[in-house]
């Protein structure tokens, strides 16, 4: 089963996270594309305003199946070993939820002033279609 993981190339914080995941995975749960690879994000019927919402995360399985924001957040959470504990614990804790949207939706809309901008596209070796590995 393969995820495809939408993030921004450019976002410093964006880009060590998915660093992190290539780390914990090592590509057999997640694909990666940057925000900024419009070709392959067009064949999904994705956008350019699609992606100001936030990260995304689909289900390579059913590409119907999508998430997005702090949702996609804690489904790569929650797919990864033993991380669905945490993610339960975290929405069941009265408040959570909402707080953590709304942390999501600040960080979202300041990465770049906060975390800071690269000059050149991140692009992971564990992408779609293995292009980009060297």
């Amino acid at each position: 089963m393969n995820y495809y993981v939408i993030y921004d190339g450019n976002c410093n914080l964006c880009v060590t996270l998915v660093q992190l995941l290539e780390t914990l995975d090592q590509g057999k749960l997640f694909r990666y594309v940057p925000m900024q690879d419009e070709q392959t994000l067009s064949q999904w019927e994705i956008t350019s305003t699609d992606c100001q919402q936030g990260m995304m995360l689909i289900d390579g399985n059913d590409m119907e199946r999508r998430w997005q924001g702090s949702n996609a957040a804690e489904e790569i959470g929650r797919l990864l070993p033993l991380g669905s504990v945490f993610v339960e614990a975290y929405r069941a804790l009265p408040g959570m939820k909402w707080a953590g949207d709304r942390f999501y939706e600040q960080i979202r809309d300041n990465r770049y002033r906060l975390f800071g901008k690269r000059s050149l596209t991140y692009e992971s070796v564990y992408c779609v279609d293995d292009s980009c590995k060297n």
